[in-house]
């Protein structure tokens, strides 16, 4: 079925999607492999993108549309590549294909969700509410098909989906499998994931229930998220009227990430204005070491920081706790401009949570040459396997899919090397 002129793509977040639509429209097969139930990564959680403040649905669809009608797309959801051998030209690929449970024939018409008695948490909303055992990821997943978490499946679970499914599609008998195949070249697109905030002890994630990471804020923001768009805290519900963004969450710091993870000055800023703009009386205050907003993205930064209900406070904040009697969240911080500490309570505090590449989950079965924070080395791949975006250095959405678009150039290259 497949071939050494064939182009794998790992992963299926913007990066992959956009390498595999841009591969497949200049006439060569891809096979997508994304670990996750459905495509569009990191950006299908989004909120909106800076510096328009756009949904990124729009994207999203366009691309999936572009694959839905692409012949020379294959897709495998819920799988991971276990091994890869060869070299350019002549990849030899193990991929384990997992289980989904419910196959071609689902229409998506819910009836086996509402049927389902059994609850998990809500992986895509950070665990902050809970689907079905059986359940569509979110409103736009592509495959538009529903998944069965067999772990959070009860008992009498089973019986409830097969009879309240009329198509037939739910099959609890599917194994998981094993698919062998051989590839000419191999865009490696495992984009990132968030650093763990639980493992930064004096800003209390996990403790304080009104701490937040940066992503969680991005769901609760967005209108198929958790709240319908409502941002409010956790503990009580309570609007949230002042807020505090902490910056460098983990990053810059050499006992957890000793570098800049890019993104996330912008994120923070393009978050302030989520709750400027949903409560018109509220207050925003950003505790930061350095605002970083290069090229293009100052004039953002210029837009927020000009809000007089916003205040960037340059300073490392010491310690967060939490008000036992009204669950609001106490920071202690330096002023660095003032020369003095300070001590303020807010409704909710979110930490601008640090990026790690893919390669600390998966290395894809490969001997990927890494530097010492775990980004790949491209100048050190081997020929014919191309590293993109977040898996080389922490890069936004824009320059994710700019590189992108050269590593198919390059994937291009390597086939008609070998042919």
């Amino acid at each position: 079925m497949f071939n050494h002129k064939d182009i794998l793509i790992i992963g299926g977040g913007m990066s992959g999607l956009t390498s595999a639509v841009e591969a497949a429209e200049a006439g060569y097969n891809v096979i997508i492999v994304e670990k996750n139930p459905y495509l569009g990564g990191r950006v299908a959680q989004l909120n909106k993108y800076f510096p328009k403040l756009c949904p990124p649905n729009c994207g999203l669809e366009m691309q999936f549309k572009r694959i839905r009608n692409n012949k020379n797309v294959d897709i495998y959801t819920l799988a991971e590549v276990e091994k890869i051998t060869g070299g350019e030209g002549n990849y030899e690929v193990t991929i384990k294909v997992n289980p989904r449970y419910v196959n071609e024939k689902c229409v998506a018409c819910d009836d086996c969700s509402k049927a389902c008695p059994s609850e998990r948490p809500n992986e895509f909303n950070f665990g902050m509410d809970k689907t079905k055992a059986v359940y569509l990821p979110f409103e736009q997943a592509f495959p538009f098909r529903y998944v069965i978490d067999k772990r959070s499946c009860a008992d009498d679970c089973k019986k409830a989906c097969l009879d309240a499914c009329k198509y037939n599609a739910i099959d609890f008998n599917i194994k998981p499998g094993i698919v062998n195949l051989k590839v000419g070249a191999i865009v490696i697109a495992t984009g990132w994931s968030l650093y763990d905030a639980a493992n930064i002890d004096n800003l209390s994630f996990g403790r304080v229930e009104n701490v937040i990471t940066n992503m969680m804020m991005e769901r609760l923001a967005a209108p198929n998220g958790p709240t319908k768009g409502r941002i409010i805290r956790p503990s009580d519900n309570r609007e949230v009227k002042n807020i505090a963004f902490v910056q460098c969450a983990g990053s810059r710091d050499e006992n957890h990430l000793p570098y800049c993870s890019s993104i996330c000055c912008l994120a923070s800023l393009k978050q302030a204005a989520y709750v400027r703009e949903q409560y018109p009386d509220s207050k925003v205050q950003i505790f930061y070491i350095d605002i970083r907003t290069p090229g293009r993205y100052e004039q953002f930064y210029w837009k927020v920081r000009d809000d007089k209900n916003v205040t960037l406070t340059k300073g490392k904040v010491a310690k967060i706790a939490e008000s036992p009697q009204t669950k609001d969240v106490i920071i202690e911080a330096e002023d660095v401009m003032a020369g003095n500490r300070i001590k303020a309570s807010f409704d909710m505090v979110v930490l601008a949570t640090g990026m790690v590449p893919g390669t600390k989950d998966s290395t894809c079965g490969m001997n990927l040459p890494l530097t010492d924070e775990g980004f790949v080395n491209a100048h050190s791949l081997q020929k014919g396997a191309y590293a993109v975006g977040t898996l080389k250095s922490p890069v936004d959405v824009a320059r994710s899919v700019q590189d992108a678009t050269g590593a198919v150039i390059k994937s291009i290259q390597s086939l008609r090397a070998k042919t």
